[in-house]
């Protein structure tokens, strides 16, 4: 435990009072129908961060009536680009204003550190502006070659009413990669964070109206997956449900709303890959490596938790790996210096132990950490950095998703065999590849089955690059032109010029 590089409790000011948190309905903040709460207690430091108002069926049908029939009223869905491009900008500039506020209550409500929340923070007001600038630029298609008297456009309009679910791991990321292209497509929006982090979202919801977006637009219903989240993906009066989480949920989640045929866009799990040969530059590697499976300790869909090493330099890459981990600062969120905070509960806690007890009892070697981490001053739960090797490809630690700072180690001799063994999985996510030789890098981008590929890189992102999963990681995508998509749908229109049009009963035959 010594040995690890341990950051105590700080003095940052932590709020005195609990954030109150309630719904978003139609303009209005409103308590639960039936006067309903209950506590978000920081992982971290074990006080009552939000007391949110607790979501029921009537007030998730309130929030999707008031959703619809603003979209059906048409003033949003109809405005101009260079109208709802405004809006957002303003929401990415309130962000910006706000992002201390912000990134503290994420902080206490996920355990992750505060440098990374402002940072995450950061980063979704430039996707707020991204997607203004989307807005703008939609446009659909024209087809003037389908004879000289026919003219055919294709347009784009919004799908609709959107039910949003998002996770607890990057709860203002994750909805700053959905709402604001919602918004910039026209659409309307229920918005659910999870019960563990409800907090930012209000903010968020807030900032929607300090910028003037009209009420009805956004919408927010706090509470649980049952009955919140499962009476969004199956109300007829939506059009489409967006969900980031575990692949368990996403299953369910395109069972229910197949009973009315809605759009389901998912970004599920992954178990990613990094796949190291010898001619790569081994300093920076380890550095991606370290990086992949602490950052945000562990608890994040794109985590390389599993790397493939060449067995020249399995031994010598673990080595490295291990001596850097050590040196990674875990602890108290709350300081600046920290890079790795606490694990979201208890329960999540012990299912990553699990997995490593597991694999220790068939047989793997933990080559550092593999149990809980103690932190001076505080009571919250914390696992320490852990790289476990001597692995089989057929264990659950290798093929699942434990979420948590574990890396998993597995070694190739060939190109061929180290391609079998990132695509022989039930995830599809992203993958990466370490190695000097273009040619390599080549191959691997085109063979690997994966979302995203990252050449001597790792979980580099940007608003203009798409971002979504192949197999069990999801479908659909976002970011990028592909992320306004989503919640487009294209509308033939086909004109015929002048009175041209044969007739079908030949008047000679009346």
């Amino acid at each position: 435990m010594s040995e690890l590089n341990v950051v105590s409790i700080s003095e940052a000011q932590i709020p005195a009072e609990p954030f109150e948190a309630r719904h978003l309905i139609g303009g209005s903040w409103q308590e639960s129908a039936d006067g309903a709460v209950f506590e978000r207690v920081s992982p971290s430091h074990g006080t009552v961060v939000t007391r949110a108002c607790k979501g029921g069926l009537k007030d998730v049908d309130a929030a999707i009536s008031a959703a619809r029939e603003t979209f059906d009223q048409g003033d949003w869905a109809r405005a101009s680009g260079k109208e709802r491009s405004g809006f957002l900008l303003k929401v990415a500039d309130l962000i910006d204003r706000e992002r201390e506020r912000i990134a503290l209550l994420e902080t206490l409500e996920s355990g992750k550190p505060i440098s990374q929340a402002k940072a995450e923070i950061e980063g979704a007001s430039d996707l707020w502006r991204y997607a203004a600038s989307l807005a703008r630029t939609m446009h659909g298609e024209s087809h003037n070659s389908l004879g000289s008297d026919m003219l055919g456009m294709v347009l784009k309009e919004p799908i609709g009413v959107v039910s949003i679910i998002t996770p607890w791991n990057f709860p203002f990321l994750i909805v700053s990669q959905k709402l604001p292209f919602a918004l910039a497509a026209g659409c309307t929006a229920v918005i659910k964070p999870s019960e563990m982090t409800p907090a930012t979202t209000v903010i968020l919801g807030e900032l929607c109206q300090e910028a003037g977006i009209p009420d009805g637009v956004v919408n927010i219903v706090l509470g649980y997956g049952d009955p919140v989240g499962a009476a969004m993906t199956t109300d007829t009066q939506v059009d489409m449900v967006t969900f980031t989480g575990s692949t368990g949920v996403g299953k369910a989640i395109v069972k229910s709303a197949a009973q009315t045929l809605k759009k389901v866009s998912l970004e599920l799990g992954g178990k990613n890959p990094q796949v190291i040969f010898p001619d790569a530059d081994l300093e920076s590697a380890v550095d991606a490596v370290v990086f992949g499976i602490y950052f945000n300790a562990g608890e994040c869909c794109n985590s390389g938790s599993r790397i493939i090493v060449h067995e020249e330099i399995a031994e010598e890459f673990i080595q490295r790996t291990v001596d850097l981990s050590r040196e990674v600062p875990f602890g108290d969120p709350l300081d600046p210096s920290t890079k790795v905070g606490a694990i979201i509960t208890p329960e999540h806690q012990n299912k990553i132990d699990t997995y490593v007890r597991e694999a220790v009892e068939s047989g793997a070697d933990v080559r550092l950490g593999g149990a809980s981490l103690s932190v001076p001053g505080l009571t919250g739960h914390f696992y320490q950095p852990t790289v476990i090797s001597n692995l089989k490809n057929d264990m659950p630690i290798v093929r699942e998703e434990v979420f948590g700072p574990v890396l998993s180690v597995l070694t190739f001799k060939t190109l061929e065999e180290a391609i079998g063994l990132v695509n022989d999985a039930e995830y599809g996510l992203s993958a990466g590849v370490w190695s000097e030789n273009v040619h390599t890098c080549l191959e691997f981008a085109r063979r690997a089955q994966a979302g995203t590929v990252w050449t001597n890189t790792w979980m580099d992102g940007f608003p203009e690059m798409p971002f979504g999963g192949v197999k069990e990681s999801g479908q659909g995508r976002e970011l990028g032109k592909y992320g306004l998509d989503e919640f487009l749908e294209a509308k033939t229109v086909t004109m015929r010029i002048g009175r041209t049009r044969a007739p079908w009963v030949d008047p000679r035959d009346r």
